[in-house]
């Protein structure tokens, strides 16, 4: 398994006046939700660019794998643009890390740090970026996604932790259930359980030591749980974690018992139903910053002001 770069970069907030990008790295955002999501963000004084191919369609892509990894390196590489957010999830991160695809990590490296926004299956990215851009980013709601755009609005308690969190300020995200009682802070990793499980044997698979490890998935039976994370452990991806915190599982039945099996013989603080992943609220988290884990409270804390160093 390949460790991420030694020292992690916190990329600064975006602010109002800075132009952010909107990519399509995975699949087909609706083109309303879409458009309900930008104005969202330019309601926030942020000007707004999108991908040349971002409603371009190829079965359950949003277009070709050279196209959409033409519109995130393009993004990347902007020196206007000061943060980048994946428009949804659905399925086709993994095929931009490979030779399908592939990103221009050079041109994206020497470009320097900035925020990337996206959760599900961007999880493929921020493993990658930690990897090969040493850079922290953000697993939280994506414009194109029910929490952001729904006719409605926003959902406001999503709304106002996501603004929050890229402001600099990310508030503590509080669940309801401990499964192992502890105190811990340590650097955060990790994402949506399938795409950890499919990175096992890539460049970008999941290292846990030392680490904190959030986990979340939706629509997927306490048995494909069960065999996702069984095989994490048995790839070696969690030995040495440092605790974990469980988001949703929405749409998963009661995946408690499995997670509690487990997780809990790794002797590590455990705690779970923090509102990170699919459910509404959705947190936002940044990945590879420090987070510290409070079991009392049923809780992860997490400073934007400091990096991961172990790296």
């Amino acid at each position: 398994m390949n460790e991420p770069a030694a020292g992690i970069r916190v990329p600064p907030p975006p602010r109002p006046g800075d132009t952010v990008a909107v990519v399509a790295p995975s699949g087909p955002p609706d083109s309303e939700r879409l458009a309900r999501g930008i104005r969202v963000l330019e309601g926030l004084g942020l000007k707004v660019v999108v991908g040349a191919h971002v409603l371009d369609r190829d079965r359950y892509l949003a277009g070709s794998d050279a196209g959409r990894a033409a519109d995130l390196r393009d993004a990347w590489c902007d020196p206007a643009v000061s943060a980048v957010l994946c428009a949804r999830g659905g399925y086709g991160a993994t095929r931009l890390l490979g030779h399908l695809g592939p990103l221009d990590w050079d041109a994206m490296r020497a470009a320097g740090p900035k925020a990337l926004v996206g959760s599900s299956d961007v999880t493929a990215l921020h493993s990658a970026f930690a990897v090969e851009l040493g850079v922290a980013s953000w697993f939280g709601p994506m414009p194109a996604c029910s929490t952001i755009s729904d006719p409605e609005g926003p959902e406001p308690r999503t709304f106002e932790n996501f603004t929050a969190a890229l402001a600099g300020a990310p508030p503590t995200i509080t669940g309801d259930r401990v499964i192992v009682p502890g105190e811990v802070t340590a650097p955060v990793t990790g994402g949506n359980l399938t795409l950890l499980a499919a990175l096992c044997g890539t460049p970008y698979a999941l290292s846990a030591r030392g680490r904190i490890v959030l986990l979340e998935d939706v629509a997927e039976a306490p048995y494909r749980i069960d065999r996702m994370l069984t095989q994490l452990l048995q790839a070696g991806a969690l030995d040495g974690a440092a605790g974990f915190v469980l988001g949703s599982w929405v749409g998963c039945g009661d995946p408690y018992p499995v997670l509690e099996e487990l997780l809990a013989p790794l002797g590590v603080p455990v705690v779970a139903g923090l509102p990170i992943g699919h459910g509404k609220p959705q947190f936002s988290v940044l990945l590879g910053a420090l987070g510290a884990i409070d079991a009392k409270s049923c809780s992860l804390a997490y400073s934007t002001g400091g990096a991961d160093k172990a790296r």
